[in-house]
């Protein structure tokens, strides 16, 4: 028995495993195939976990993995279990009292649950708890394991996590006058974020946002301090992680970069023309489920189906970073060539084009062609949802909005021709309107000063509710929320704000946009700066001053300077690259899904508090492919459009009026 994290060591000096696999083989093999020895190695098991438990091992795991490691049935530690003496029992729960509390009515008495227990907590335990389990002899000898397995976050992507602070916006950069929230939020988030690391066995060098003050006489607010205040948290537990997990480095073995959501208001709101985000901002999918209808057996009625979009659909794991017009085409090309090469398909398919088949069509073919059905599922799926995701591009006028959103982000559109569109484009839904409003907000801060901002809310005939978000939106990128301007009030200009142009510029480096796709995500240029060794040390400060071994800055390995040509393809208009490829078309994502890490760098981690995006997560996928560093991007959540801008409206913003400034 033991009380010191389950013991990662098998991972040293073995062949480079990705994040999201060294996460799931903890899980399956650490934990659960530890069970399996001695008296216990043929003994029936069950499963026990909490509400935070079960989702962590949901996002690592299949039932079917779960079942190959010996264990028999799943349960839940708050509802009424049956009693199974001669069966032993594997714990995974949070360390809480209550949890403490419940395994140990399971197990103490004459008469216990369980044959024997093995315990692995999600994070680390206090001594106070260990001593309550200690104290009880009788459970004592019922123990075959007490252990820290120190993994408490969600992994949502094969390089991605989400802590689940789901109201992290909200308790955050809502109330400033209690801060008791916020607190409590920053400490489990730092617990979560801290336990990748005992995970992964690394060490980072942590840096971080600093406070931005407008002059020394500005007093810093707690939102200021967030991410100095998150990276203190995760430096705690990493100190202490150095003294009690064995095999954990004393040296830097990666980088940490932690940001907040106020870094890039943009990434949140703006339209992203890939497969994998025009999916989860224009189809209502609850997670990566997508719901659909398959027609019935022998022609009965449709019936609806559930599918995950993951990473085991080759299909999607190729398109998902796409262009919606290149995956819509590259989708009929693979329908087109799987029926030209099968007889019997082009029998049952006729002379119709593959944009002219109905899901009848396609299920038609499976029935002809079944050990074919699979592969054609997949396809057909996908045609499915690229044909559905188009007609509303379509129907809800989004290429010209679109247009206009990444010609004001890039300074070549104005208020005047938000204003247009307005008045030219009655028909364009309120959420559409709202987040062309809070990109205006972004970029010309001084338009919705005073009267200004609410005046073109009300030309956009936005909502009660919905005319708030806007202020909401601008207080959480640290733009003061007034109705009236206070430099009007005095009659003098300070010239706070500059007038911005452009809230991103042309990046020279890149060879190929797809019209529509101009805009990036902040992080680009920031990854960029910190693997160069350019990021400044002024404005992202290192909490822990590397050794001087560490070799994490410099970058490892050549970055890709000569990508491949993209193939020739006809695509619409309106989707028409603008020169050759960068090197990340959905091909290469294909091509290198199976990249060999052994050649890549040390790891760099990027962690953004009050929510990631995808167009960030793509990003991250990208520049590991570029620049040879497995980045791994953590967020408080995940979350599409429509996600942050509810998240926005819970934030509580409190006006500034004259009597809250000392003259």
């Amino acid at each position: 028995m033991s009380m010191s994290d389950s013991d990662s060591s098998s991972y040293a000096g073995a062949d480079y495993k990705s994040f999201k696999q060294i996460s799931r083989e903890r899980l399956l093999h650490e934990m659960l195939r530890s069970a399996k020895t001695g008296d216990s190695k043929s003994t029936l098991k069950v499963l026990i976990m909490d509400k935070l438990t079960v989702k962590i091992m949901s996002h690592l795991c299949k039932m079917t993995d779960i079942n190959g490691e010996g264990v028999s049935l799943g349960e839940d530690l708050y509802k009424q279990r049956q009693p199974l003496p001669t069966w032993d029992a594997i714990y995974f729960i949070q360390p809480t009292r209550e949890n403490v509390i419940m395994f140990l009515s399971d197990m103490s008495g004459r008469t216990p649950l369980y044959r024997k227990a093995f315990v692995f907590f999600s994070s680390a335990i206090s001594k106070e708890l260990v001593m309550d389990i200690k104290k009880d002899m009788e459970v004592l000898t019922r123990l075959g394991a007490l252990r820290e397995m120190n993994l408490e976050y969600f992994p949502i992507d094969s390089q991605g996590f989400i802590t689940n602070n789901e109201r992290a916006l909200e308790e955050l950069f809502g109330d400033e006058e209690n801060n008791h929230k916020g607190v409590t939020c920053l400490n489990v988030m730092a617990k979560r974020i801290a336990t990748v690391f005992a995970s992964l066995r690394e060490f980072p060098s942590v840096r971080f946002r600093a406070a931005k003050s407008l002059d020394a006489t500005t007093m810093t607010t707690f939102q200021d301090l967030i991410p100095t205040k998150l990276a203190a948290g995760i430096w705690d537990c990493l100190v202490k992680y150095k003294k009690s997990i064995p095999n954990f480095p004393q040296t830097e073995t990666c980088e940490l970069l932690i940001l907040d959501r106020s870094i890039d208001q943009i990434a949140p709101v703006i339209h992203e023309w890939t497969y994998d985000a025009m999916c989860h901002d224009l189809l209502n999918m609850e997670g990566n489920k997508y719901v659909h209808e398959v027609p019935g057996k022998s022609g009965g009625p449709a019936e609806r189906k559930e599918v995950l979009l993951e990473d085991h659909d080759p299909v999607w794991l190729e398109l998902r970073h796409a262009h919606i017009a290149d995956a819509s085409e590259r989708l009929h090309e693979k329908m087109t060539n799987f029926i030209s090469k099968n007889k019997a398909a082009q029998i049952q398919h006729g002379s119709k084009s593959s944009s002219e088949m109905s899901t009848r069509d396609i299920q038609t073919i499976v029935q002809a062609l079944p050990q074919y059905s699979e592969q054609i599922d997949k396809l057909s799926l996908h045609v499915e949802i690229a044909g559905k995701i188009n007609r509303i591009i379509r129907e809800s006028g989004l290429r010209e909005l679109g247009q206009l959103e990444q010609d004001l982000v890039f300074g070549d559109a104005t208020t005047k021709d938000v204003i247009k569109f307005f008045t030219m484009k009655e028909d364009i839904t309120h959420e559409n309107k709202l987040r062309l409003l809070m990109i205006l907000a972004s970029v010309y801060p001084e338009k919705f000063e005073g009267e200004k901002g609410q005046n073109l809310m009300r030309l956009a005939k936005l909502t009660e509710e919905d005319m708030n978000i806007v202020p909401n939106f601008r207080m959480l990128g640290g733009q003061p929320v007034t109705k009236k301007s206070l430099t009007a009030a005095f009659g003098l200009k300070f010239d706070i704000h500059k007038k911005k142009h452009a809230a991103r510029k042309e990046r020279p480096g890149e060879e190929e946009k797809w019209q529509l796709s101009r805009f990036y995500p902040i992080i680009e240029e920031l990854l960029e700066k910190l693997m160069k060794n350019e990021l400044s040390k002024e404005d992202y400060p290192c909490l822990n001053d590397p050794s001087p071994s560490y070799q994490g800055s410099p970058f490892s390995g050549p970055v890709n300077q000569n990508p491949h040509s993209m193939r020739s393809r006809r695509t619409p208009t309106w989707a028409r690259p603008r020169g050759s490829e960068d090197g990340y078309s959905s091909d290469s994502v294909l091509r290198h899904a199976s990249s060999d890490f052994r050649r890549m760098g040390q790891r760099i981690f990027l962690f953004i508090v009050g929510g990631a995006t995808r167009s960030e997560l793509r990003v991250c996928h990208k520049l590991t492919e570029k620049l040879k560093r497995e980045i791994i991007l953590g967020s408080s959540s995940i979350d599409d459009p429509s996600q942050f801008i509810t998240k926005l409206k819970t934030i509580t913003t409190h006006e500034i009026s004259l009597d809250d400034i000392q003259i």
